[in-house]
């Protein structure tokens, strides 16, 4: 079953449940989802909705960080429970020595010797990691390998 039948059906049964958080992030996702079809005209891959998942999460993040900052516990805690529905969505997340692994066969491959290589770099990491890791997590392992 692809992303977007999962989020509509999670959708139905929140209305059903009467779950109003549930109902209100997943709608946002499909949103999002929806204008990115209708403004580029195509129709998203499975790839291209966990990539959308995973900018809402990084969004929700940003936002529990102000929260803390500002002490909004309310908010903070309702951005936590966003944060968990959309997290159910997203494929297992890679463990770190895995992608340090294959960035470091990336780096092997690509013959990588400084920064000025990780756009190389990172074309072949991305299209292994498939989502399973965030591209600011992906960049800042490239970043660091290359700097040793």
């Amino acid at each position: 079953m692809d992303i977007k039948t999962q989020l509509n059906d999670s959708i139905k049964e929140a209305m059903k449940s009467g779950d109003e958080v549930r109902k209100r992030t997943i709608r946002m996702v499909l949103a999002a989802v929806k204008q990115v079809e209708v403004d580029k005209r195509i129709s998203l891959d499975d790839l291209a909705v966990i990539g959308l998942i995973q900018k809402e999460v990084k969004n929700r993040r940003e936002a529990l960080e102000e929260a803390k900052k500002a002490n909004r516990a309310d908010l903070a805690a309702e951005n936590e429970v966003e944060i968990k529905i959309l997290e159910v969505f997203l494929p297992q997340a890679m463990p770190v020595e895995e992608l340090r692994a294959l960035v470091q066969a990336a780096i092997t491959e690509t013959g990588a010797a400084s920064a000025a290589d990780m756009g190389k770099v990172m074309k072949i990491v991305m299209g292994k990691v498939a989502g399973r890791a965030p591209n600011d997590v992906v960049s800042a392992t490239v970043r660091e390998l290359l700097q040793k």
